[in-house]
């Protein structure tokens, strides 16, 4: 009896061994098969069907294949939405009107300012590069050249503002459009003549070297051209290089498909924001700094989902318009962003989500910073403080309506990475990153655009916007009066 309990025991540790790697029932089969274990026992296989194994839906377990829980998952979010659209179309009727946005574009009023600032932007690129070359000729000296390309940057940056505070009749959407192309020109033009600076640097090493300064120079001001700077200014990055890689030829198939999704996603970005957004904001009679605490928090979670979508609908449209720009200049390098739905930390998520800002802060603003000697933390810090103040620039400027809301749920976001890091990681990380991401930036956007379309509405701005004016149109032409 002794024996064969013995026996039994070995061909279940033999067994479970099997299982571990193979699973249990094929295990089994290959028990039965296997005429060692015949002729010890005929149903040992049987008998040992247990073994030390996770369940799969457990945090230890390797399981992985998750793609039936996404599939029920997608489903239940598109009926419980369904629902709502349809509970919205019976309460307020079909909002949706295309029309609305054409209408503003062409009005004079609204265009002018915005249409003379974007053909405005043309001079500072042009002085650019004539201060390039006047160093590259000797002309300037580098320091004399380096303050005028600041002065140059410091105008840029102030030019839009000054039209957009003084300027009554530029509408939000101009506003809107005028400071972000002028933002995105002065990073650009910034690593413009850094990298040129560095390029001549590496030159006169170069010319030093080999006693050939003649042939460097001519090969660095064949770079100096208009054509060159304007790809640049086209392409979809904020750094500048020469030579940037290129694809043989343009693909007409992948142009158009881009164009198409373009066009349907801003259709829908529209739908939006005037059949469910405009009517969470039309039952609003206050400002949020003026609400109480439940009625704040009441119209904050109607606006958690659309909010939510049509920033998931703005990454598509940043998706599609960059790959369209890259495919109609041949640029190489659409490395865009990284998996940032995967991100398991709030830190990974903000280096995954832009990558061209991303090169370019490390690039431009924490190398130079290291290169100081500040420690790489507290350059990563001066870095996403920077950023968190560009953003709150970007939306608070074209509103006129400052509050600091962006910038403060940043600054909240970089303590629970910080100090939640620990606690949050894996599957539970990725989750805290959704919800932060439902909860955070894009909510405390939309409660700009609620407050300006309150002050736009009701005829009384806000006390803390005493720049608002009667005619500046409400959030980036969308919002309509019904």
């Amino acid at each position: 009896m002794a024996a064969m309990r013995k026996r039994f025991a070995s061909v279940c540790s033999s067994s479970s061994a099997e299982e571990d790697s193979a699973g249990l029932y094929d295990s089994a089969a290959m028990s039965v098969s296997d005429p060692a274990s015949e002729q010890e026992h005929p149903y040992a296989s049987l008998l040992c069907c247990h073994s030390v194994q996770d369940s799969l839906l457990s945090s230890n377990s390797s399981f992985t294949r998750y793609r039936g829980i996404l599939n029920w998952i997608i489903i239940l979010l598109v009926l419980t939405h369904a629902h709502l659209f349809l509970e919205n179309f019976i309460q307020h009727g079909f909002l949706i009107d295309v029309k609305k946005v054409f209408q503003h574009l062409i009005e004079d009023y609204n265009t002018c300012s915005s249409v003379s600032l974007i053909l405005g932007a043309n001079i500072f690129p042009i002085t650019a590069l004539l201060l390039e070359k006047s160093q590259e000729k000797g002309i300037l000296s580098h320091a004399n050249g380096q303050h005028l390309h600041l002065v140059n940057l410091g105008l840029l940056l102030l030019c839009p503002a000054a039209v957009i505070v003084h300027e009554p009749a530029t509408s939000t959407g101009g506003a809107f459009l005028s400071l972000w192309l002028y933002t995105v020109l002065g990073m650009k033009l910034y690593s413009y003549q850094e990298a040129n600076r560095w390029y001549r640097q590496a030159h006169l090493a170069d010319a030093d070297k080999d006693h050939n300064g003649s042939a460097a120079q001519k090969a660095h001001s064949e770079h100096l051209t208009c054509r060159d700077l304007y790809y640049f200014l086209l392409a979809p990055t904020l750094c500048y290089q020469r030579d940037f890689p290129c694809t043989p030829k343009v693909r007409i198939n992948n142009l158009l498909h881009r164009l198409l999704e373009m066009v349907i996603v801003i259709q829908i970005m529209v739908g939006i924001v005037q059949q469910w957004i405009e009517p969470i904001f039309q039952r609003s009679e206050h400002s949020f700094s003026s609400m109480d605490i439940t009625m704040r928090v009441e119209h904050l979670v109607e606006l958690v989902a659309p909010t939510h979508f049509l920033w998931l609908l703005v990454f598509f449209l940043s998706h599609s318009s960059l790959n369209f720009c890259a495919e109609l200049l041949r640029f190489g390098d659409r490395h865009f962003y990284g998996d940032w739905w995967n991100a398991t930390t709030l830190i990974a998520f903000w280096k995954n989500w832009n990558i061209p800002f991303q090169k370019w802060c490390h690039r431009h603003v924490h190398t130079q910073l290291v290169g100081e000697n500040v420690p790489s933390s507290r350059a990563e810090l001066l870095v996403f403080l920077m950023s968190a103040a560009v953003l709150e620039y970007m939306f608070a400027l074209p509103l006129c309506n400052c509050r600091l809301w962006i910038f403060a749920v940043m600054m909240f976001e970089l303590l629970v990475a910080v100090f939640l890091r620990d606690y949050f990681q894996g599957n539970y990380g990725n989750g805290l990153v959704w919800l932060c991401l439902l909860l955070g930036p894009p909510l405390a956007v939309i409660t700009y655009f609620h407050d300006h379309y309150i002050s736009f509405h009701h005829g009384h701005p806000s006390p803390s916007s005493p720049l608002m004016s009667d005619h500046r149109l409400p959030s980036t032409f969308l919002l309509e009066p019904q």
